[in-house]
């Protein structure tokens, strides 16, 4: 089997190579991390290993409470930390590149696996939410490490695709030790695709311990001071947009600027891709807005800022210190089919929070904030305007919002420990 799937690998590689080249050289992605992927990690001690894998922003910031509990409770083991995409190393590295190994996930041919496998001889794998790739869990079953799925979750959009190939998803989702799953919703869909019910345990989402329940975070003044916002300024934050959204928030924004009552509103918007930040660069100042690249900005807090420019966050990592600053926050790729942005962070700061409906992969948190009056669910351009320009016109309104939201989070945490009481009995009894 294994040499069937390193062909099927080779050749997919091979059709997806001129893609990942042009990536390389016209957006600056793929550019760092090439020997991890071909299976060549270090490790900083001879402990024994905890892998914990998250693939991308979203499920490296779900890791922070994990690996605070796993370092206290197991300083025995060392504990690494992979990721698969740019963004998610740069986060994984801001968070942990002082206390752990951090290194881009091996790619899924047998002899590459093996070769990672050799090196960091974990004794288990901690696999975020859902990246289950056969080679990897077949050979982790041969050197005997065991294999959890933490934070699982199985979404709409996803379910009907793993269905079409049930006796793979079957036989490989057969070789992971357990999955913990964030709802009962998602332990159906694992069960409906083979996994053993004893495997299977509702254990919540890990994202609502890891929340913040305050805005007062590191460089959220000094991003007051580099953006020149007063304390009587109101400022929209948009964060985590997708193509087709950012001409919506820019036609609601003109059409706010044109009301006295929200006239001197200030707005900022992140793009989730880094790749986009120069075509949104360009939607802004077509659009007829003037624009500060905050690129240009950071650091420099003596800098002249224009206040009806509109700030386009274009670095890495400041994305929350944005939120901490919001009055509003309308979090993207979710006016489009795209499943979402995480919506908890600025719920979380006490941010009145809106996103569009297409959110299927943050259903569960969605469906929480929704049913507590925590968040506000948008259709299209004409509620989002009507949205924004409550929440500014009614303090009360908007501050209501975000208090039910705050609550929505403190109400639904606990997964990390019931986590780490199921992981903690199966790294016992590897020893």
């Amino acid at each position: 089997m294994k040499y069937v799937l390193d062909i099927v690998y080779s050749i997919v590689f091979l059709l997806l190579l001129p893609k990942l080249l042009f990536r390389r050289f016209t957006q600056n992605r793929y550019k760092e991390g090439w020997s991890n992927r071909f299976g060549k990690i270090e490790k900083h001690t001879n402990k024994k290993t905890i892998w914990i894998h998250a693939v991308s922003v979203g499920e490296v910031n779900a890791t922070r409470t994990i690996i605070g509990s796993l370092k206290e409770k197991f300083p025995q083991y060392e504990i690494v930390l992979s990721t698969t995409t740019d963004t998610g190393f740069a986060r994984a590295t801001q968070l942990y590149a002082k206390e752990i190994s951090v290194f881009f996930f091996p790619m899924d041919f047998s002899f590459i696996m093996r070769r990672a496998f050799k090196r960091l001889a974990p004794a288990i794998c901690l696999l975020m939410e859902l990246e289950v790739w056969p080679n990897f869990t077949t050979i982790a079953n041969e050197f005997g490490s065991k294999v959890v799925v933490v934070n699982g979750r199985l979404s709409a959009r996803s379910f009907p695709r793993y269905k079409l190939i049930r006796f793979a998803t079957k036989w490989m989702f057969g070789k992971v030790t357990m999955f913990l799953s964030q709802s009962d919703e998602y332990s159906q869909r694992f069960e409906a695709l083979g996994v053993a019910r004893e495997k299977i345990i509702n254990t919540g989402t890990l994202k609502y311990d890891t929340a913040e329940l305050t805005d007062k975070i590191d460089g959220r003044d000094i991003l007051k001071k580099e953006i020149s916002l007063d304390d009587r300024e109101n400022l929209w934050v948009c964060g985590g947009t997708g193509p087709g959204e950012e001409e919506i928030i820019l036609e609601v924004f003109s059409e706010l600027g044109k009301n006295d009552a929200t006239k001197d509103l200030r707005l900022a918007i992140i793009p989730r891709k880094p790749e986009r930040f120069n075509e949104v660069a360009k939607l802004i100042t077509d659009a007829g807005f003037k624009l500060h690249r905050y690129s240009e900005i950071k650091g420099k807090s003596d800098l002249e800022i224009d206040k009806s420019a509109v700030i386009l966050g274009d670095t890495m990592g400041d994305l929350r210190k944005f939120y901490a600053l919001a009055s509003c926050v309308f979090v993207g790729r979710t006016l489009t089919p795209m499943g979402g942005s995480d919506m908890m962070e600025s719920t979380a700061m006490g941010k009145f929070t809106t996103f569009g409906p297409y959110t299927f992969n943050f259903k569960q948190t969605v469906d929480a904030l929704l049913k507590d009056n925590g968040a506000v669910e948008v259709k299209d351009k004409k509620e989002l305007l009507a949205q924004i320009d409550k929440a500014i016109q009614d303090p009360q309104y908007k501050n209501s919002i975000a208090t039910n939201g705050q609550n929505v989070i403190k109400k639904n945490q606990g997964a990390t420990k019931k986590t780490l009481d199921i992981i903690s009995k199966l790294l016992e009894t590897h020893c």
